[in-house]
Formats: C-alpha cells, sequence, structure tokens
C-alpha cells in the first residue's frame, strides 16, 4: 500500500462536515493526491457515501476512524470497513495485541485489499500528555510510540500512523517493509500547527522516512486548493529524488 514510484504520496483529509464539500474538494486536487482520507467527522455525518468520494475520484480511500474497543466488535468493523472499499484502516496500537491480531485477519479474510494502520500516539500530545495518562517517568513520545508500534507489528500490522517527528526512529525500529503514515505535516516551515504539537514540513518528512503524507488544512482552507496539492506533492516528491 505504499505509493506507487513518482506517484503523489499526498493523502488529503476531507475534513469537511458535509458530503458535497468533500466532493467538490477531492475533484478539484484529485490530480496532486494520492489518497484521500475520510475521517470521523465526515464519516458521522455521510456513512458509507463518504467512501464513494473516492470512486467517484479515481482514488484509494483511507478510513481514518482509529477503532479502539474490544476485539470482537473491531474484527466485526474491519469487515465492514473492507466490504464498503477502504484501501486503509486505523486502529488504535493500545487497543492491545489481541485487537490488532484479529483486525489483521479479519482484513486478510475478507480479500486482504484493505490494510490496517495503527496509530501510535496522536499529533496533538507530548510527553507531558503521556505523563499525564499514567505513563511511567521519562516516557518520551518517541520511545512509547516504537513500542506500540513493536507490538502491533508482532501481531502482523504493517502500516503504522507516527508523526514525522517520530518517523525516522519508526524506520530504524520497523525496516524498509513497514508503511508510514504522518499527518501534521504544513505547507512551510513555521506554519501554524493548529492543534498538533508534533509537526514538519512534506520534504521533512519525506527524508525522515514517511511514505505517505496526510495534509488537511493546509490544501482545504487554501485559496487554491489544487495549486497547494500541487505544491505539496511537488516539494515531497523532490525530496524522494534528494533522499
Amino acid at each position: 500500500m505504499k505509493p506507487a514510484s513518482g506517484s503523489s504520496p499526498i493523502a488529503f483529509a476531507l475534513d469537511f462536515a458535509r458530503l458535497e464539500e468533500a466532493r467538490e474538494a477531492a475533484l478539484a486536487v484529485k490530480g496532486a493526491v494520492g489518497m484521500l482520507k475520510v475521517g470521523l467527522e465526515l464519516f458521522v455525518e455521510a456513512g458509507p457515501r463518504a467512501l464513494a468520494v473516492g470512486a467517484e475520484a479515481g482514488l484509494p480511500v483511507f478510513l481514518d476512524l482509529k477503532l479502539h474497543d474490544i476485539p470482537e466488535t473491531v474484527e466485526r468493523a474491519v469487515g465492514r470497513a473492507a466490504a464498503l472499499g477502504a484501501r486503509v484502516l486505523t486502529v488504535h496500537a493500545g487497543g492491545g495485541a489481541a485487537m490488532l491480531r484479529r483486525a489483521v485477519e479479519r482484513a486478510a479474510k475478507d480479500g486482504g485489499t484493505c490494510a490496517i494502520a495503527a496509530v501510535t500516539v496522536l499529533t496533538s500530545l507530548d510527553a507531558a500528555d503521556l505523563a499525564a495518562m499514567g505513563a511511567a517517568p521519562g516516557t518520551t513520545v518517541e520511545g512509547h510510540a516504537r513500542r506500540l508500534a513493536r507490538l502491533a507489528w508482532n501481531e502482523g500490522v504493517r502500516a503504522f500512523v507516527c508523526s514525522p517527528q517520530e518517523a525516522a526512529a519508526m524506520r530504524a525500529e520497523l525496516g524498509p517493509q513497514a508503511t508510514l503514515i504522518t499527518p501534521g505535516v504544513r505547507a512551510a516551515a513555521g506554519a501554524g500547527a493548529d492543534d498538533q504539537k508534533r509537526v514538519a514540513t512534506a520534504a521533512s518528512a519525506v527524508r525522515a522516512g514517511a511514505d505517505w503524507l496526510v495534509v488537511g488544512r493546509p490544501i482545504r482552507d487554501a485559496n487554491d486548493r489544487a495549486a497547494a496539492a500541487r505544491a505539496l506533492r511537488d516539494e515531497a516528491l523532490a525530496a524522494q529524488k534528494g533522499s
């Protein structure tokens, strides 16, 4: 599920409240992105119809629901997501070994067309947040992300969501077979982080080892969405060639 060589590694996050807005944006940028991400807001609003935007744009859909529940519930949800045509589905690595294993097994049982991606540490969190949630003293975001990724890897997960700041460490931990998906990508150094604490530019994320770059607001809120998407794509592809 890595991007094809020379193709756009940008996954455009359809962070819209209405399906028609999402469709309009997806069609505007379809020539510059390699995947569309449907998250909680749009899926709660439109349900399965949100995935149809991908088919209309001719792009695979990354269904970012971050499932975290008992193994039986997650397994059944994976089955439904695969049936809807999702190419990537997120689960929380913190859901535990049994949940991760059954998610992977169900995806394989349903044809293997839907890849399970484990979310390690949300980009809105930092070490202080981990400590407040009960992590052992001295726990770093990088160390916590690597431990969760190794747990998921041992249960068959081969795609991982991490911030660009942990991408190099994750690549070192998991090797070239892992697919790394990095949210928190911004158009330029110094751009606002919004509610995310661990962000990076497209070029730096690629150089750190990211395969897919998830971009939402820098494209969604641009005056010219297509131009913004092309600029990010070109920056990422240039970084790939230079790495």
